[in-house]
Formats: structure tokens, C-alpha cells, sequence
């Protein structure tokens, strides 16, 4: 699963708790959650979030009485571990690999489990537009060959988007794509 960073980081659960934080910087969770998640005792994922803590990877912030942990953005590292922990789950290869062909793509949002950095094995897309089906079932078994994991999509028009935005929010989602912004890059580039 995480081969990259098996070869630079000993510890199998600070490099869950890595790709936990890291991929959706937006997560917070607790202890006990992470404990059980990764079906760890407490102690050890205890060890390890005191640990990034210390380096300032992590910020720990008490609500009542759970403390949570969240990926520290103002670190000198969060770029860097943000794009290491993408390229370990495959991220990087389902946006060049589907997104960027696509042709009328509008946005792209990444949703459920890999949203809230829970490596399942199943890559939930939602995607805005007008899209090709026949195309992107081709590019998502390409894709899913290279990455070894699932790549399950559900497709919208902006109208049916519309609607289910309210669905949307209720669940663990980020976007990681919109035509806007890659506009915007495209001119940049063009100057």
C-alpha cells in the first residue's frame, strides 16, 4: 500500500497516521478513533501522535474531553508530505491518468473514505460535467491497473450537482479539480 514510505519510515503506524492527516489536511480525529481504525493498541498510536506532535507535524487541540489531531499546515514540510502522501495513495495518477482527458469536465471531487485519508481500496469520484462514459470506464481500468485500487465514479451535469450539493456536505469530500482554476494555470502558462 504504501511502499514509498515503508522504505523511509519504520513504523507502520505513523505512516497511517501520516496518510490519515496528510491526504485530507481538513481531518481531525482522536485517539481512540485512530486506535481503532487501524486496529492498534492506544499505546502505540498514542507513541506515534506524541511524537508528531512534538515535531509539530500534528496540532492537538482539546474538545471537552477528546483531544484531536490535524495536519499542521503552517509547517515548513506540509507541501511536501501533502504531495508524497498523493503519490503514495495514487492520487496524482487518477488526476493525470482520467481528470486531466475528460473533455467537458467542470470539477472533480474526491469523496467518502479517501476524502477523510482512509486507504480502503476503493477511489470515490464524483464528477461534474459532461463526460463521456464509454471513455472514462476505459481510462478507470487503465488507471486502476497502475494503482492497484478500485476507482468507483459517479457522474453529474451542473443541474444534478446543484441538488446533491447539500448531500455532498454531509459528507467527507474535497475537490481536486475544477476547470476554472486549470484555466487560469493554462493562460498563466501561455504568457
Amino acid at each position: 500500500m504504501q511502499d514509498l514510505l515503508t522504505g523511509l519510515i519504520s513504523s507502520k503506524t505513523r505512516i497511517k497516521l501520516l496518510v490519515r492527516f496528510f491526504f485530507n489536511p481538513e481531518a481531525k480525529s482522536y485517539l481512540r478513533e485512530l486506535s481503532k481504525e487501524f486496529n492498534v493498541s492506544t499505546n502505540s498510536v498514542r507513541e506515534e501522535l506524541n511524537q508528531l506532535t512534538r515535531t509539530k507535524l500534528l496540532t492537538a487541540k482539546k474538545n471537552g474531553r477528546q483531544v484531536y489531531y490535524t495536519a499542521n499546515r503552517d509547517h515548513q514540510l506540509f507541501p511536501e508530505l501533502k504531495s508524497m502522501v498523493g503519490k503514495v495513495m495514487g492520487l496524482d495518477r487518477v488526476i493525470e491518468g482520467i481528470i486531466g482527458r475528460l473533455g467537458d469536465l467542470e470539477a472533480a471531487y474526491l469523496m467518502d473514505d479517501y476524502a477523510d485519508g482512509k486507504d480502503t481500496g476503493i477511489i470515490d469520484l464524483l464528477l461534474v460535467g459532461e463526460i463521456d462514459h464509454h471513455q472514462l470506464n476505459d481510462l478507470s481500468r487503465k488507471t486502476e491497473r497502475y494503482i492497484k485500487r478500485k476507482i468507483r465514479t459517479l457522474v453529474m451535469t451542473g443541474e444534478e450537482f446543484k441538488a446533491f450539493l447539500p448531500e455532498l456536505e454531509k459528507r467527507p469530500s474535497f475537490l481536486i479539480w475544477d476547470a476554472r482554476t486549470q484555466g487560469e494555470k493554462r493562460s498563466e502558462t501561455d504568457r
